[in-house]
């Protein structure tokens, strides 16, 4: 997706009622199946760029903000109601390849694995050897994977 289309994903979702980030991004993790899941840095500029368009007005609740689609939001929606059905379509294609049906001790597995590279990240300084170890372990792994596997999913 580009930013464009995220920006009219976000609108989409705020004409169901206000939300607040968080909910936003599991809604389009929930869109995709599990198999994306836009980062805050994603979101909360999205959101900005709504407000500072007139398109959504945030209401704080708490600590945090909530947002609401404007008229004039709609009237973009329903200007770009052919690229929001294309998007939307889309989406629906790509729902069914994320983690449905994934039993759920495989979804916590690789929850596990996303987790520990996100920490491996964070503040570190790379090698070509650490990128490479860490390459090799993941690579065995899919390896692995692929070799313990009954059926191809191509072959259904």
């Amino acid at each position: 997706m580009d930013y464009g289309e995220i920006r009219l994903l976000l609108l989409s979702l705020l004409t169901e009622g206000p939300r607040h980030g968080y909910e936003l991004i599991r809604a389009v993790e929930e869109l995709f199946g599990g198999s994306y899941t836009p980062s805050p840095g994603v979101i909360y500029p999205t959101l900005a760029w709504a407000e500072d368009m007139g398109f959504a007005v945030a209401m704080t609740e708490g600590t945090r903000k909530t947002y609401e689609l404007t008229e004039a939001g709609r009237a973009h929606l329903e200007e770009q109601q052919p690229a929001l059905e294309g998007l939307r379509s889309r989406i629906g294609g790509m729902a069914g390849s994320g983690r449905a049906g994934v039993p759920p001790v495989v979804m916590s597995a690789m929850d596990s694995l996303k987790a520990a590279l996100r920490q491996q990240f964070r503040g570190r300084s790379w090698t070509e050897a650490d990128a490479a170890e860490i390459a090799a372990v993941i690579e065995s792994a899919a390896a692995q994977i692929a070799a313990s596997s009954k059926t191809d999913p191509q072959d259904t």
